[in-house]
């Protein structure tokens, strides 16, 4: 399959994001959103087992990849990253389109789903079904979190070598292969005096002040109207059993679709991944 993409940059009101695109002229076009600190080349292997004919856009989020920063005074908030797919669709011509996400991309991608019925045709959700949630009373303690990170120096850790910065991708994610810790790792850093630094904003790392709690989450669920898949590793990130059911009966999917793998099951399984998003988009006839 080809893995050919060209890479250009949109404005989210004012802040440049990178985008990366295969066969622009394709059809059907596929959203592919990564998970937190990750990047679009997350999904680069995924991408070669999908059909040569489909468009596929890949978003790095604003301060992760390629994307540029907030300035330092700044804050991230997770209605920013609605922005930025917003601002993706607007400069990619795209009235409509399939959206991927993984982890927290999955989350933003069910997010759109709710508010933009019209514009997301299916979802596909690797290792992700919500946030964390909980009662509302989490919020006091949220909002505590955020300032309380305020006085939180961010670190941005040097590393010598890439296979350093991979070493570490794998201590968070000791089921990541070798070869894929260090593709992330090759994609993911940019020299600096001293060694390399992870591209990802470290002001990422900061909490987030307002976030839904579980009733929240519910009722923007039940907004979404496309076909939903869940596709989940099996040894990847669970909720609670009656969590996990009622987030389901939300969204009105089946039984999620489990791999072999981790939280990051499409860069340990990408086929299998793969083959599981070509049946959600174009389904057999």
């Amino acid at each position: 399959m080809s893995s050919s993409f060209e890479s250009f940059t949109v404005d989210a009101q004012g802040l440049a994001l990178h985008v990366r695109q295969r066969n622009p002229g394709g059809a059907p076009a596929v959203v592919f959103l990564h998970g937190w600190l990750d990047h679009s080349h997350s999904f680069d292997l995924v991408a070669e087992h999908l059909p040569d004919s489909w468009r596929l856009v890949l978003l790095d989020f604003r301060g992760m990849g390629r994307s540029a920063h907030l300035p330092g005074h700044a804050h991230y908030q997770f209605a920013e990253h609605l922005v930025d797919v917003e601002a993706v669709l607007r400069a990619t011509g795209l009235k409509s389109a399939h959206f991927v996400g993984h982890s927290l991309g999955g989350i933003v991608a069910t997010a759109y789903a709710a508010a933009r019925p019209e514009r997301v045709l299916s979802l596909g959700l690797i290792e992700s079904l919500g946030p964390t949630g909980g009662p509302p009373e989490n919020a006091l303690v949220r909002l505590r979190g955020f300032l309380d990170d305020l006085e939180r120096p961010p670190n941005r850790k040097r590393y010598p070598t890439v296979e350093a910065a991979a070493a570490r991708l794998r201590e968070n994610t000791p089921s990541l292969p070798e070869s894929v810790a260090l593709h992330l790792a090759r994609h993911g850093t940019l020299p600096v005096e001293g060694g390399l630094v992870f591209t990802f904003d470290p002001a990422h790392r900061r909490r987030f002040a307002f976030g839904y709690d579980d009733a929240q989450w519910l009722a923007l669920s039940s907004a979404v109207t496309c076909p939903v898949r869940l596709i989940l590793g099996s040894e990847g990130f669970r909720f609670d059993e009656e969590r996990l059911q009622a987030r389901m009966a939300a969204l009105r999917i089946p039984p999620p679709l489990v791999i072999p793998g981790g939280h990051h099951v499409h860069l340990e399984q990408p086929e299998a991944v793969a083959r599981a998003l070509v049946e959600l988009i174009q389904p057999a006839r």
